[in-house]
């Protein structure tokens, strides 16, 4: 009996690996050895212990760091060619461009990278170029490149990072969502009828890039209008990486409507509560969490960017508005407010369009079919 293929699954981080490959890589294990390589640390070995697959710990950096980006490349060169994989796939910036290196470099035959979103269409100057430089030499280096959505690969093609051709699974998303899990007990109009407050709810890192300057002032100015409205801010502060403004932190911290209530485990309890998420991102892949309060009967409102645009259907399953602009962020949570009625329809809507497209089975089938057509003998 011929021994499986072997395939190595990397990030640079392992809760990326830990979120997005959680229960994918027990799949995997029906017809692949699999190794997952990223940065040590505990959710590495809680990945490795609940997929019961080999892990490898090689540490990354999620910024630019040329010394300690070419001790990286060498560990992981060593690592693939020590254990001679058939395919290494990447997601995640840096790993996309340590792993693709060095998996050319070891003549790794199948090397894929997932683009789960870009960086570089909403930098500026020396930074863009460098971004640009730096994703062209992953596209240069792998053998296949898988753009997480529509969005992100108009944009590759754009900025012409590749010439190689660019494939999306399905409907795009990584993920995919396990739709028993995400499945509320409350409807939208139970909701409303059980608290006059209207409840607005962001889930995700609580930075300058996730909207949540424009997000915390345009709720204050609705709060000066309307007595009766909440925001719950579910999400870490990364101060180091990409601090909000001191105006911002203020807000949040004296403005009683707004609940920051930190990481939570379980998001759906909040989702429970939610008459709308409200998801004002400059940049995305694939935001997974449009597509669980989507699965939880929440209407959202996203900016106009990769993902969400495809995620949302303006007036169905939620609105849409102009990154960035916080003028367009408070009116259409003021359109919101009041039309309860035409949210309770579209929250209505929301949880069919997400069981068309994105249920976890359809989408790791997708992947599936990929790797078989993409490693054959």
């Amino acid at each position: 009996m011929d021994p499986k293929p072997k395939i190595i699954r990397t990030s640079t981080v392992p809760g990326s690996l830990n979120t997005f490959c959680k229960g994918l890589l027990t799949e995997l294990k029906e017809e692949y050895e699999v190794v997952a390589l990223s940065s040590p640390g505990e959710e590495l070995d809680e990945l490795g212990e609940r997929e019961q697959v080999k892990t490898i710990a090689v540490p990354m950096q999620r910024q630019i760091s040329p010394l300690k980006d070419l001790v990286s490349l060498w560990k992981i060169y060593r690592a693939f060619r020590r254990e001679k994989p058939q395919m290494v796939h990447s997601m995640t910036p840096k790993a996309g461009l340590l792993c693709m290196m060095a998996g050319w470099m070891a003549r790794v035959p199948v090397r894929v990278h997932t683009f789960t979103g870009l960086v570089f269409p909403t930098a500026k100057g020396l930074k863009q170029k460098m971004l640009i430089m730096t994703d062209r030499i992953t596209c240069a280096c792998a053998t296949h490149i898988i753009p997480e959505g529509r969005g992100v690969k108009h944009d590759l093609l754009k900025y012409k990072i590749t010439g190689k051709p660019l494939k999306v699974l399905g409907y795009g998303n990584v993920m995919g969502i396990n739709l028993e899990h995400y499945r509320s007990e409350t409807t939208a109009r139970k909701k409303m009828e059980a608290d006059d407050t209207f409840s607005f709810l962001f889930i995700g890192r609580l930075v300058g890039d996730k909207g949540i300057n424009e997000l915390a002032h345009a709720f204050c100015r609705l709060c000066k209008k309307y007595e009766q409205v909440r925001l719950v801010l579910v999400g870490g502060y990364e101060s180091d990486l990409d601090p909000l403004k001191p105006d911002t932190l203020r807000l949040i911290q004296e403005t009683p409507q707004i609940m920051a209530v930190g990481v939570q485990k379980d998001v759906r309890p909040w989702f429970e509560t939610a008459d709308a998420l409200v998801f004002p991102s400059y940049r995305e892949g694939f935001p997974n969490v449009v597509i669980e309060a989507g699965a939880m009967g929440v209407p959202s409102i996203v900016t106009d960017i990769n993902g969400s645009r495809e995620i949302i259907r303006e007036g169905l399953n939620g609105r849409i508005i102009p990154s960035q602009d916080e003028e367009s962020l408070y009116q259409a949570m003021e359109w919101m407010v009041n039309h309860p009625l035409a949210c309770i329809e579209m929250a209505g809507r929301a949880r069919k369009m997400v069981e068309d497209r994105y249920e976890q089975g359809f989408v790791r089938r997708c992947l599936k079919d990929f790797y078989r057509k993409i490693l054959k003998p």
